[in-house]
Parts: C-alpha cells; structure tokens; sequence
C-alpha cells in the first residue's frame, strides 16, 4: 500500500508550478499574520498498485483507464465540464461521448430529495437525520434517497452535507447538515454516502471546506490553523471518504485566502493526498475562479460550466482547457487523470448497468418543452413524471418520529392519552394556504415548516400538517378538538387554550441559503428567537393553561430557557424539519406511538452569547475576513471549557422509559505500535497517446453549436505543441492512513430499561485527551440500543488510534499525547454516569 508521507519529495517542479507559486497566493503574503498553509503541487493520481482493500476502486480505475486510453483530448475535455447554466435536463450537465454512446452525466441536487422536479418524496432535513443517532436510519434514508435519483436517471446526487459544519448556531444552511460534532457528522455521512451509492447513484459531499456562513459566501476567506482543521472540519470528509464517496464538491468562500476551488493545500494535499480521495472533484455552481490555476490546484470537473465571457469559450474550461493542454498551462496527465477518477466514480457504483434515460427537466413541470432549455431548442418530451416515491413515506414518518426530541417532560404529560379536549395553537400547525409547494424553494414562512429554504430542497409530493394529523387523532378518541391558525390573534389563543384540557403550540425558526432574504434573515439567521412571534404566544398560551406542550420546528437552536423554566409548559419536543410526513410523525410521538428516541444534535444555550460566536454580517472590504480563532472549541466544547450551563447539553433527550448504565469494562486490544504512512506512486501514468496537434481540437466542419452550450474545442489551431509532465507525488487508502482505524480499545457497558415500556436508548462515549488544549470531552462513540422492560444489553465501543489522537502539527500526522486519557459513557454530554481511565501502552505514544 503506497500511503502518504509529511514531507514529499517531488522532482522536478515544473515551469507552469513555479509560475503558480510566484502568483497564485500573493493574497497570503499580503496578510502574512493570518494563518497560511503551503502550495501542494502537482495533484496525485492514484497508483495502479495501491491495495483498496477490495472496497471497489480497484476494478473501477482498471474500467475507467481502458476507457480513457480510447477518448481524444476533446471528449476528455468535454467529461470534466459543464455544458453550461440551463443548457440541458438537469441542474448540471456534463459533456457526452457521442462515438461511443457515453451520455455526460447528470447532476442533480439535493440532499433531501430530487430538486425541480414530480412525484418524488421529501426526506427529513440532515439535522433531523443525525437526531435520530441511528445508523440503521441514516443508511436506509440514504438508500432510498440514491434510489429516487437513480430512478429518475440522476448520475450524481448533490449530497450529502457535512459543510457547514455549524460552527455558528445561526448559520443558515447548518439544517443540511448533520450537527457541530465531527465525530456525529462522521458517522451520518458515512451511512448516508453508503447507503446512497449502493443504490447505483454517485454521491457527492459538500460544501469543502469551511464554509460556515451564507454571509459573503463567494468571497468570504475562512482563516483557520493545521490542528482545527484536522480536528474538526476535515474529520468527517474523512469519514466520508473511507465510506467509498465517489465525489466531494468543493465550496465557494476562500481557505485562507485562496478559494477552496483552487486551493492546492486543501485538493491536493489534503483531500487527495493525505485522505487518499480517489473520487472527483467538482466545483459549487460558479464557484471555479480560474482555468489552468484550478485545474493543476486538483479541480477535476467545472459546473455548470459557464466562465468568462471575454476569453472566446464563455467558460474557464471547455475549449480554453483543451487550448490549456496544448500549451504549457495543464499536463496531459492531469487531464486524464481528471477522466479517469470521474469515470472511476462512474463504474464503483455501478451506473453502467443503473444508469437509465433522464426522464425530467430541472427547469419546467410540463410534459413537452425544450430539452436544450436556455436556447428554447430541441422540442420534445421531457418530463416523463415517473414516480420513484415506492414505500418511502413510510420511512420518512419512522425518522420524523424517531429524530424528534423530547426535551422536557413533567409528571409524564406525554404522551397523551384520550384528552377531554385538545387546542393546537400556531401557524406551524398548519397547511400553507396556496400548497405546500407555493414558494419557491421554500422561500417562505407560511405553514408549518418541514425543510428549510434555498438549493436544499424538494417539492413536496404533500405535506401532512400536525393540525391535520391531530384532529384526526383527536375524532379517533373523541376528544373535543379547537385549532386556533394565527399567530397574532392572542386573545383568540389565550381562549382556546383556557378552555382545553391540553393545549399543544406550534412554533418554528427557519433559515437557508443566501441568495435571498426572507423576512430580513439574508440565509443566516439575524437571532436564535422564535419566528412570526412565536415566543409572545407560547408565553400567551402557557400564562392560562397548566398542561401546555410546546412543539418546535426548527433548522437549529433557538432560545428556549423560559420553556424550560415555565411551570405551566409540562412538555418540550423539538421535531426538527421532518419532511413530507411531518403531522404523522409528531403524532405518533405525542400519543406514545413512538416512543422517542432523538438526541439533541446540537447544543442549546440560554442566550446567543453562550456560543461564543457570530456570523460576519458587515464589512468594509470586498475581501472580508473571518479567523476561526476559536479553534475546536464550538459547541459544548465552547460550553465546557467556558463552564456555561445550556439549557439543554448536546446529546440529550428523554424517554418514557428510563434507563440504566452499570459495568463498564475496558479490553486493550494487541493493535501493534502506529505507523505513519509513507510511499511513492508510480510515475505519473499515460492512458494512451494524446493528438498534440492543435488542428484535431478543432470543431468539425458542419457542426451546428446550440446557442449557450460549452463545448471542448478550440477557436485557433496556432498554439504551441508541448511535452507531458511526469512527477511523482505520494498516495494514501481512502479515508488516510489505515492505521488510524485500527482499535485500541474496546469498551464495553450494559444498559438495561427500568421503565415501564419499551423504548430506544442511545449510549454516549466521550473521551477526555487530556491536554491542556483539549477539550473537556469529545463524542467518540454511540449506539442505538431498542429495549423491552426489564431487558439489558451489552454495547461495545470500539475506540481507534484516530480517537485517541490529536493533530501533531510538527509531524504533521496523528499522534496519541502523553497526557492522561479517561473514557466517560452516559446519556448526552453532560450526563456522565460511568468513567474510567484508559493506559496507553509506551508504543503508541
């Protein structure tokens, strides 16, 4: 196995790398106290003799090279770019093969369903996803989520999401994410990616790297040190690439002060090199910001392909990257290595025997309309409204009820049972008047909110209303049923909920991408309040009714301490954005159906000053900075060390049922002393002789171009032949060094159910690194755990060297500290009920 080595020898550098050593990063040294991270020339390829480990990759590069060796420079060309912005079916499309009937690939958002298009389902959000803490959950959501793309003939799902991270609590796509944790963010892409590709369909994680706020997003730069960005961010990019991800999608803010679509540290180095990527990477829609640059930098396809208009192609690739081949700017090399990882990412998920016609178009609901969609050319059919929803609703209802988290609880008010009366009090309760699907995007705040807003979306197939799911409960037991609509009517409010037996309020805060403002919240959100006045009404109804139950949806945390203190609220849930079965769902957990199972993803504070961060609303220059000078200290690790009680901990939520932790046990395994990675790859490889001869990347004689589409040739033959490029950088397994996987311990604890009913728990294992710029505990592990009453159960963690370790900045690798390390299982972060120190043996340290 050839594995990645700290310090590369690369001989020689070529000319085109010190030209982009003496221009590309200039913005650094004009800010040379912020932090800066090195050129990483050239981009690996990978070795033909690297060992996969039987994971797929090694008879999908063999597939794609002998492809690659029968394409001309042209149709290589055409395979890494976008044929241009609405210029064909889907979201982004690729150039095609035609000699040999490879149609270009179809890419497609979201991470919650297939976006612009019918009959297709709308899945919990990410941040709903990672509340269930359940792998089983995430690998079946991801399944049938590359399943509905498939079918719909999609090539590349645009999802999932582990950046934004959620740095900030406000942050405005945080929702399709799986929460601040990279451990928890670790393990949901992971499943998600697997379960996705299984399905026949090439996932693609986004956005990489750092882009934690919507807020100057395009020309934002994220300034961060080596440590917290191996630590925190990298981590589940990591995971996602040890899962098989067949494509990373890089962001649009500037890493600092290089954009990430062009940053060669954070390509090359990192992604590719050190975490061993052997997928393709593809730009955010107009996120590539130069030709050659971010071509050698280890960008390996532009979407959707539109560039300068002045530099005669209307795209930084296309014809300007064939022309780039035939001069200096580009190796030949790379360029087939660009094909080959896309078509390698093609064959491991099985698209040659999935892959069936595109049957819609991103850009219209009618039948018959025009394929070639910004040139108003090629009328056909090109909505064909094949229904892929199968049995997912049923999905979908399980996660919405077993991602909701019950935050508080009194004298057992829930669940409910058989009411005399019931109010739900709220717009959140209700349908949006014009549709579930009346907003574009869902760039609204009507109804009750069941995904956030922006390219993260999908059309709802429907959405079943909480206020429709309970009246029908409520006809069911005969319960006397009063559904109050308004949020500003709070006399009419304050009269139904006098009048009930149990008054249920329904209250939400949104955010979303920011390309547009709703309610003046430009994607990020301005606060952590409630939206649409929704903190006067809880207040409202609780001042007159003793058994108030508050139901909050909500793309993260909002400020809740007055619910949590209130005597007269008796019950807490936050449902989070569950998708199209959102009624049923906190339905069947109100009533006991469900017995609730989430985990807050996320911690909740008392007041948005207990993050210790805020989003960058205003600046002074066009090239806004943000210095992540916090370093891995966000969410309960900011709580933590600065000793801030939240209301309610990362990790938690309750049952109704109770449990109990007892034995905890710790088995060092025989794991051998560490080896850090080294090797070389094989000479930079050739698939095949390349025509050099300007003259044959001309367009051919006769050829019609549809206006507004990208093509791969040339405007004029008269360039400059020029000879290959051979280096030799260094190469790693997927996901870093497999020595990092490999556990060291195994810890072992029985949980046991005391209550009265069965019920779900979920295990927690933090560990304590010791250092005195460690946090206090770091998530290392959990399980979901189903349990009888009276019934216990052995779970067992498996603690790896990467668990253990920190980053070590001078060795620039993995490295368990001398300090003393303790392991803690308990129910949520703070609730630590059993610890125990770890030894670690003299050879790993």
């Amino acid at each position: 196995m050839l594995l990645f080595s700290p310090t590369p020898s690369i001989s020689p550098l070529q000319p085109f790398l010190v030209l982009l050593a003496a221009t590309a990063f200039l913005p650094l040294l004009a800010n040379a106290q912020l932090p800066t991270f090195p050129e990483s020339f050239p981009s690996p390829w990978r070795s033909s003799s690297s060992d996969d480990n039987d994971d797929g990759w090694a008879d999908a590069y063999a597939r794609a090279r002998e492809l690659v060796r029968n394409l001309t420079l042209v149709e290589k060309v055409n395979l890494t770019t976008g044929t241009g912005n609405q210029a064909d079916l889907c979201t982004g499309t690729t150039g095609a093969v035609p000699r040999i009937g490879f149609r270009g690939l179809c890419l497609q958002d979201g991470p919650v369903g297939v976006r612009y298009t019918d009959l297709n389902s709308a899945f919990p959000g990410g941040i709903s996803a990672a509340a269930t803490w359940s792998r089983s959950l995430l690998w079946r959501r991801g399944e049938a989520l590359g399943k509905e793309f498939r079918d719909k003939g999609v090539d590349v799902q645009l999802g999932p999401v582990v950046g934004p991270l959620g740095r900030d609590p406000a942050g405005g796509r945080n929702f399709e994410a799986f929460g601040p944790d990279p451990y928890l963010a670790g393990v949901s892409v992971a499943e998600t990616v697997r379960g996705t590709q299984s399905a026949g369909v090439i996932a693609s994680v986004k956005h990489y790297i750092l882009n934690e706020q919507e807020h100057f997003r395009g020309g934002i730069s994220t300034n961060i040190d080596d440590q917290t960005m191996h630590e925190l961010y990298l981590w589940p990019f990591a995971d996602a690439v040890r899962a098989g991800v067949g494509s990373v999608m890089c962001s649009y803010n500037k890493i600092n002060n290089t954009f990430a679509c062009e940053n060669s540290y954070v390509l090359n180095r990192l992604l590719k090199n050190e975490l061993g990527f052997q997928g393709f990477v593809v730009t955010d829609w107009g996120a590539q910001h130069s030709g050659a640059i971010s071509a050698v930098s280890g960008l390996d396809m532009a979407m959707p392909g539109d560039g300068p208009p002045n530099n005669g192609y209307g795209s930084y690739w296309g014809g300007a990257l064939t022309e780039a081949v035939l001069t200096l700017a580009v190796p030949s090399w790379r360029l087939d290595d660009m094909v080959v990882r896309i078509l390698a990412a093609f064959y491991k998920v099985g698209r040659d025997t999935e892959q069936i016609d595109i049957n819609f178009s991103a850009w219209t609901n009618e039948t018959v309309g025009s394929r070639y969609w910004v040139a108003k050319m090629g009328n056909t059919t090109i909505n064909q409204h094949v229904n892929v929803q199968a049995d997912h609703a049923e999905l979908i209802r399980e996660m919405g009820a077993k991602s909701a988290v019950l935050l508080k609880n009194v004298n057992s008010a829930l669940p409910l049972r058989k009411p005399k009366s019931i109010a739900v009090i709220g717009e959140d309760a209700q349908d949006n008047p014009n549709g579930p699907n009346a907003c574009v995007d869902r760039v609204c705040e009507t109804g009750t909110l069941a995904m956030g807003w922006g390219s993260a979306t999908a059309e709802f197939p429907y959405l079943i209303a909480p206020a429709t799911a309970l009246e029908a409960q409520a006809v069911a037991d005969e319960s006397i049923f009063m559904n109050i609509k308004s949020n500003w009517d709070l006399d009419a409010a304050r009269v139904a909920a006098s009048n009930a037996s149990v008054a249920v309020v329904f209250v939400n805060a949104n955010s979303g991408e920011g390309y547009v403002t709703l309610d003046g919240n430009f994607g990020d959100r301005n606060n952590l309040t409630l939206w649409n006045g929704g903190d006067e009404l809880v207040k409202s109804v609780a001042a007159v009714n003793p058994n108030t139950i508050v139901v909050i949806h909500s793309v993260g945390p909002v400020i809740v301490d007055y619910m949590k203190t209130h005597p007269n609220i008796t019950g807490l849930l936050w449902a989070g954005l569950p998708g199209q079965e959102s009624g049923n769902a906190v339905t069947d957990v109100l009533y006991g159906k469900t017995n609730p199972q989430g985990r807050t993803p996320f911690t909740w504070g008392k007041d948005a000053k207990d993050w210790g961060i805020s989003t960058l609303i205003n600046s002074t220059t066009d090239e806004p900075q943000q210095d992540f000078a916090e370093g891995v200290f966000i969410d309960y690790r900011y709580f933590d060390r600065e000793d801030i009680e939240p209301s309610f901990e990362f990790g938690f939520g309750l049952s109704y049922t109770n449990f109990t932790y007892a034995n905890l046990t710790t088995i060092l395994q025989d794991s051998g002393p560490y080896r850090p990675a080294s090797g070389m790859t094989d000479p930079a490889p050739s698939y095949g002789g390349v025509n050099m001869d300007p003259s044959s990347a001309l367009m051919p004689e006769g050829f019609e171009k549809i206006p507004r589409m990208i093509y791969p040739w040339i405007n004029n033959a008269s360039l400059p032949d020029t000879p290959n490029i051979d280096d030799v950088p260094m190469s790693s397994a997927p996901g870093g060094n497999p020595e990092l996987y490999k556990t060291v311990y195994t810890i072992a604890v029985d949980i046991t159910n005391t209550g009265a009913v069965p019920g779900v728990d979920i295990p927690q294992l933090y560990l304590s690194l010791g250092g005195p710029t460690d946090p206090k505990v770091v998530l290392r592990g959990f399980d979901e755990v189903p349990l009888d009453p009276g019934q216990t159960k052995t779970v067992a963690f498996n603690v790896t060297y990467r668990d253990l370790s920190n980053w070590d900045t001078d060795a620039q690798d993995w490295r368990i500290s001398s300090f003393t390390k303790n392991a803690y299982v308990g129910a949520s972060s703070r609730d630590l009920r059993l610890q125990t120190e770890l030894f670690i043996p003299e050879y790993l340290s």
